[in-house]
């Protein structure tokens, strides 16, 4: 059996809130791929992969975007969003293994009512988050409630790199161009965020914390030389910030934290050289399988075919192939997936 972890739908009454709210691009994005919205054509697209299920998560916008500052229509939209997920998961079992709650960081409590909801009443196994909040860095004291609830819950929190064109590239420029906040500033939003919760200490004040990072953990693993040696030297370059005592002060060098204390899933848009970069960076028993799709020149097949295919042509032993296809992240959800 292969558990997806990290996919993405919009139930219906979900993506009916999406196209009332006057947002621009819902409607080009969906109308582009019907299996982020059509039931019908996503339950087709599972059938057509023998033992596989999925675990379904919103796609952006992101809920901050939608709820344009009010911390009410955040929740509101995270309710619809949560509730529509954890109809369809009881109502079609055998496509969807399960849920990841959205959690709405800008509510007034962080997100945390909400999120304890849809774990505790609707079964969800974790939340999702992402990488910034309106801009905002993920550490900021007002989202630390949020990290404290979901070690004391024991779930994940899956995280999604949010950056859009309004992130320009160069400081002389008003927007990044070229789709280039996309295809390398997601990568780098990733990274940046796990750099601010080891930084920030949040890994080091919730050492239970479960933190699931899209993409195989993005540049992480290709740039190893710089996280460990080149971090192992915080604060030579700069003079206005005392990083040499910060450095002292973790628990852990740097480049710990990045290989062992996050979860990497195998999305990678097909690269096996990402897949080998991966698998050679992060902890084996931290890896979960996860395709990202429906987002694919085939429009939800192509990611899910080839990364099963890279998977399974990699060699490892089946008992190893299975902690990576579902039983890491049962462990980690504390959910049987597989009976």
């Amino acid at each position: 059996m292969r558990i997806d972890a990290f996919n993405h739908f919009f139930p219906k009454k979900y993506f009916e809130a999406l196209q009332n709210s006057g947002l621009p691009d819902i409607g080009k994005r969906s109308t582009n791929i019907p299996a982020i919205y059509d039931l019908d054509v996503r339950r087709k697209i599972i059938d057509s992969f023998p033992d596989y299920k999925q675990i379904l998560s919103l796609a952006a916008p992101t809920l901050e975007q939608l709820s344009k500052g009010d911390p009410d229509l955040a929740v509101e939209y995270a309710k619809i969003g949560n509730d529509g997920m954890a109809e369809l998961c009881e109502k079609y079992p055998d496509h969807f293994a399960g849920f990841i709650a959205q959690a709405p960081l800008t509510a007034r409590d962080a997100g945390v009512g909400e999120t304890e909801r849809a774990i505790k009443e609707l079964g969800a196994c974790g939340a999702q988050i992402y990488t910034n909040v309106n801009g905002k860095p993920v550490d900021r004291p007002e989202f630390r409630p949020f990290f404290a609830a979901m070690e004391k819950l024991d779930k994940p929190i899956w995280t999604h790199p949010a950056r859009a064109a309004n992130f320009p590239d160069y400081l002389d420029e008003k927007k990044s161009l070229y789709e280039i906040w996309w295809a390398f500033g997601w990568a780098y939003e990733t990274a940046a965020m796990m750099a601010r919760l080891v930084f920030s200490k949040i890994m080091d004040d919730h050492p239970d914390l479960k933190v699931v990072v899209h993409h195989f953990g993005s540049i992480v693993p290709t740039l190893e030389g710089r996280v460990g040696p080149g971090w192992d030297q915080l604060g030579t370059r700069t003079s206005d910030e005392d990083y040499g005592a910060l450095l002292k002060s973790l628990k852990k060098r740097p480049l710990d934290y990045f290989k062992h204390s996050f979860y990497p899933d195998t999305a990678t848009f097909t690269s096996e050289g990402a897949m080998k970069l991966g698998f050679g960076f992060f902890d084996f028993d931290k890896v979960i399988f996860a395709s990202d799709c429906p987002f694919d020149p085939e429009k939800g097949t192509m990611y899910i075919r080839e990364t099963i295919r890279i998977l399974d042509d990699y060699g490892m032993p089946k008992a190893d192939l299975d902690k990576v296809y579902y039983k890491n992240l049962e462990r980690i959800t504390g959910k049987t997936f597989v009976k």
